[in-house]
């Protein structure tokens, strides 16, 4: 039977991961972990925020809240129920480029998340009156953040650095574009986008792929009608560079800032040399703004570098909180930082040690049957090779002080960043 409705693509990766591209459009991948009791699963839907229109921001998360408010055979506490009932657990999100349902389940168990996360995707009830109280609960959510200064300078970051391009748009959208939404949106979004040439499928932990084909099959995934839809056209991501921005707020006792620019992409062959340079710079303790910013100066409690690569572009940047007092000083320092190896890059024995510090962090980051299968997923969304592991610690052995220097001297030279800063004082 699957012989009849599949169409293999590639056998068993060197990672081991097996890949089938089916005939109606879907994508199953799937990684067999010895030794393990547990399946994690999931689905991907290749539509998130940088698909939306402005005015119909966070119409993808409104759906991935909506879809659980019930389908046409359970109710909202039954999907609640579901999988808790037998010790597993069931979640979702939204990201900029898709949307995720998600489980982890005993081996066993695998039957009943699948039918459970097909129920979601293909058969929300998507009811006016769930979308009057689920519309609140959003609102409500809106509003929590825009009460949480460090999640609100990230968006107004955004903001500042993408200018017009759907990267700048908000996830959860505003209070004017989510009261704006109807269940008409919510249905026409979910009928063209929720079906089987829009998903990628994962699985990792104590299954085979034939079994995973098998109880998809048993549950009708093989079965719905669809074909290849190809992506979505975006236009390109133009970055703005050296901007600055102060958003003023009172009712706080920090500033929050964030200095940054745009970054690597997914599949840039430069990301481990981007990875350890964010390590090194700002990830974790030993790193040199910590040691500067915190340790030795004592400006503030929490400094550290982030990196959100997308398909087509990526941003990064260092984020820090700090008294307004000490706004300045703080950020001429981290300034300092950058600029610093911007112009020089890193000593040879530096990197020596970040190449250390970034293999550990990439193995023990493949360690649970979730990242596993959410490497396998990622590989399909961004039409990228499953990397096996060591052929990640080779990358990451052939580092070079030449790549680090060029790539700080690209992305991490303060004047070309972009500089938010939201609180009661600005800097500059």
């Amino acid at each position: 039977m699957l012989d009849a409705v599949n169409r293999p693509v590639s056998d068993q990766t060197p990672a081991g991961v097996h890949r089938t591209d089916c005939a109606n459009g879907l994508t199953v991948l799937s990684e067999h972990i010895p030794g393990r009791r547990t399946v994690a699963f999931g689905v991907w839907v290749r539509f998130g925020t940088l698909h939306e229109t402005r005015a119909q921001m966070g119409l993808a998360h409104l759906l991935e809240h909506m879809v659980f408010k019930g389908t046409a055979t359970r109710s909202a506490r039954d999907l609640a129920f579901s999988l808790e009932s037998l010790g597993g657990s069931l979640d979702a999100y939204t990201e900029r480029e898709f949307t995720s349902y998600q489980a982890r389940v005993l081996d066993r168990h695998l039957g009943a998340a699948v039918e459970v996360i097909g129920d979601l995707v293909f058969n929300p009830r998507l009811a006016d009156a769930d979308l009057a109280l689920e519309r609140q609960v959003i609102l409500e959510e809106i509003a929590m953040v825009d009460d949480t200064p460090d999640d609100v300078v990230f968006d107004l970051h955004n903001e500042a650095l993408w200018g017009d391009h759907p990267h700048a748009w908000r996830i959860l959208g505003t209070r004017e574009s989510v009261s704006s939404l109807t269940t008409d949106h919510l249905r026409a979004l979910q009928a063209g986008q929720y079906q089987p040439g829009r998903l990628v499928v994962a699985a990792a932990g104590n299954v085979t792929h034939e079994q995973l084909l098998d109880v998809l099959a048993r549950h009708g995934w093989l079965d719905r009608p669809g074909s290849r839809v190809p992506d979505p056209v975006v236009a390109p991501a133009v970055p703005t560079h050296g901007g600055r921005v102060h958003h003023p707020r009172k009712d706080i006792t920090q500033v929050h800032l964030v200095l940054g620019s745009e970054a690597t992409a997914v599949g840039d062959p430069r990301r481990h040399a981007f990875g350890l340079l964010g390590t090194l710079l700002g990830g974790g303790m030993s790193s040199r703004l910590f040691q500067r910013v915190r340790e030795e100066l004592g400006y503030a409690y929490s400094v550290y570098h982030f990196h959100s690569p997308y398909a087509d572009a990526g941003s990064h940047g260092v984020y820090l909180a700090t008294a307004p007092e000490t706004a300045q000083q703080a950020l001429d320092a981290v300034r300092e930082v950058l600029g610093q190896v911007a112009a020089t890059g890193l000593p040879e024995a530096e990197i020596e040690a970040g190449k250390l510090q970034l293999a550990g962090q990439l193995v023990m980051s493949l360690e649970s049957v979730s990242a596993r299968m959410y490497r396998a997923a990622t590989s399909a969304l961004y039409h990228e090779p499953v990397r096996t592991i060591d052929e990640m610690l080779e990358d990451v052995a052939g580092i070079d002080a030449a790549t680090v220097a060029a790539l700080a001297s690209e992305f991490f030279d303060p004047s070309r960043m972009t500089l938010v800063s939201h609180g009661p004082r600005s800097v500059r």
